[in-house]
């Protein structure tokens, strides 16, 4: 399955519950998914860690949905030549320090 095929279908199933939500409230849901990912990511209980991976990218897709973004779209123009900063594949920048962002290009 394709990044936009599982957005669409994530869309299809939780669409209008999550348009009734709001961003705010599913914002609050998605936050709550990545601390139940960095708990299971300190267990490091494979099964708990599947799982929580597949919520935290529904929720993130939900939060795409409903901005109208493309996720496949918009990740494959950010990274398609390599790392946005330097444009290597892998990496070549150095570590930033926490004032300056990640290596993601923040």
């Amino acid at each position: 399955m394709k990044v936009s095929e599982f957005q669409r279908l994530i869309e299809d199933i939780y669409g209008d519950k999550d348009a009734a939500r709001g961003t705010a409230g599913t914002y609050m849901w998605f936050a709550e998914e990545v601390g139940e990912l960095s708990r299971a990511l300190r267990r490091g209980d494979r099964s708990g860690l599947e799982g929580e991976f597949a919520d935290v990218f529904a929720w993130l897709s939900t939060l795409a949905s409903m901005h109208q973004i493309d996720l496949e779209k918009v990740a494959a123009a950010k990274y398609a030549d390599g790392c946005p900063r330097c444009s290597s594949t892998p990496c070549a920048c150095a570590e930033p320090t926490p004032a300056h962002g990640t290596a993601q290009g923040s």
